[in-house]
């Protein structure tokens, strides 16, 4: 990596600088609305000094009514142009059904992969590297990436791959030990973590219309994939812990999210109003989080029932299971067409989910996503190639689609302002 990353370097010092700018966005007259506020413990000049940290607080021009740990302020709400608006809405269409593609991919990935779904995580965590990076070098020789998008700081992408690496770490931790329904709703407040983080990392504001509208996405997703869910769903006799430790990794999940719609706002001022390409953004992130995954594969592997001694052996086998060339291998049929198909979608519905953050934003981000839950369960009920068996979906599914769509509708809607008349004499 590091060579590669070098001749990457030397490559840009010759390539030209120029970039597309940043979407243009505007800014709404002031809205009353309940936030935090750290004027009960920090004075107007410690406030001035955090705005200069590394994660700095957006300007804004805010009347607390009263004081104390949470107060209503004035706050601008962030919003977009009429043009920027149709890309994200594009985008968001293009997101939905690469994400829809890719559930449905995995679901029949697995069918060949079923005894190496490990093998299958690890094969993508480190080929991911190496593709993002290849790329990165071919956009810096054509000049799209340049010397200064290189000399973004890379500690914060170390911790983007931290926390996605310790997230994946908990998420196997804690599934392990809990009902197989329980784990779709747990992650659903990954949402809720969004919403925080970006309050306390971003200085982002939201309407109560914004944040019931991202609580009613969360539920309507709840409801619909626990439909017909009988009593393994329960957590009695399971206590707190793993259930709080599925809460934690949907909580490192959001961090690495949000910190990378923070990295893009910062390069935005680092490169004076120019866009930081995505490929900067994925290749190191997944570079340092296979570095982390690569120090915990032996928690992980234990986690998955095999033996570190045993690894070696069993990645070998899920090697040949995956290519499946020459003799075929009994077990493997569908492979490698289905387990390539879905390598190729995941990288494009990740590289697509990364535009839309730099567009929009995380959260819009997340909910677009969630649309795709629903979708997915739908076509999966159906059957498909190699899963013959459809199966039916109960009414709650319905009810839940319905909440979910009913919560993106409410989070988008535009927020009127009335201008002032202006009266000639």
């Amino acid at each position: 990596m590091d060579t590669l990353l070098m001749a990457t370097r030397i490559r840009c010092l010759h390539a030209s600088t120029s970039s597309s700018a940043l979407p243009t966005r505007f800014r709404s007259p002031a809205i009353h609305q309940l936030s935090f506020s750290h004027a009960h413990f920090r004075s107007a000049t410690m406030n001035n000094s955090v705005r200069q940290s590394h994660f700095p607080v957006t300007r804004r021009t805010t009347s607390p009514t009263t004081r104390g740990l949470f107060s209503v302020k004035a706050s601008t709400e962030e919003s977009y142009s009429p043009s920027n608006r149709n890309l994200i809405v594009i985008n968001s269409i293009i997101v939905v059904a690469l994400a829809v593609a890719n559930r449905v991919l995995y679901k029949l990935a697995l069918v060949p992969m079923k005894p190496y779904p490990f093998f299958l995580a690890q094969f993508i965590t480190f080929g991911y590297v190496l593709i993002y990076f290849t790329i990165l070098y071919s956009r810096c020789r054509l000049g799209i990436v340049t010397e200064e998008m290189l000399s973004v700081p890379k500690w914060r992408f170390a911790i983007i791959g931290f926390l996605e690496a310790l997230g994946v770490a908990t998420g196997m931790a804690a599934a392990a030990m809990l009902p197989g329904p329980v784990i779709p709703v747990l992650n659903q407040t990954f949402l809720v973590w969004q919403l925080v983080l970006a309050v306390l990392i971003l200085g982002k504001r939201f309407l109560l219309k914004q944040i019931f509208g991202c609580l009613l996405v969360a539920a309507g997703v709840v409801v619909a994939v626990s439909s017909g869910s009988g009593a393994d769903q329960t957590l009695s006799g399971i206590g707190l812990l793993w259930p709080a430790v599925m809460v934690a990794s949907s909580a490192c999940q959001a961090g690495a999210s949000i910190t990378k719609e923070f990295v893009f706002n910062d390069a935005a001022k680092r490169l004076e109003g120019k866009s930081l390409d995505i490929f900067v953004v994925n290749s190191f992130g997944s570079g340092f989080q296979a570095l982390f995954v690569f120090l915990l594969l032996p928690f992980l592997s234990n986690l998955k029932g095999i033996p570190f001694d045993s690894l070696l052996p069993y990645l070998k086998d899920g090697a040949g299971c995956f290519f499946n060339t020459g003799a075929k291998i009994s077990g493997c049929e569908g492979a490698p067409i289905l387990p390539l198909l879905y390598i190729a979608t995941n990288l494009a519905f990740n590289i697509s989910v990364l535009n839309l953050v730099k567009i929009s934003s995380a959260i819009v981000s997340s909910l677009t996503v969630m649309l795709s839950v629903p979708l997915s369960v739908y076509i999966m009920s159906k059957p498909l190639p190699y899963l013959p068996g459809g199966t039916s979906l109960s009414s709650n599914f319905m009810m839940g689609s319905i909440v979910l769509v009913l919560g993106l509708l409410l989070y988008n809607i535009p927020t009127t302002t009335t201008k002032p008349d202006t009266k000639t004499s």
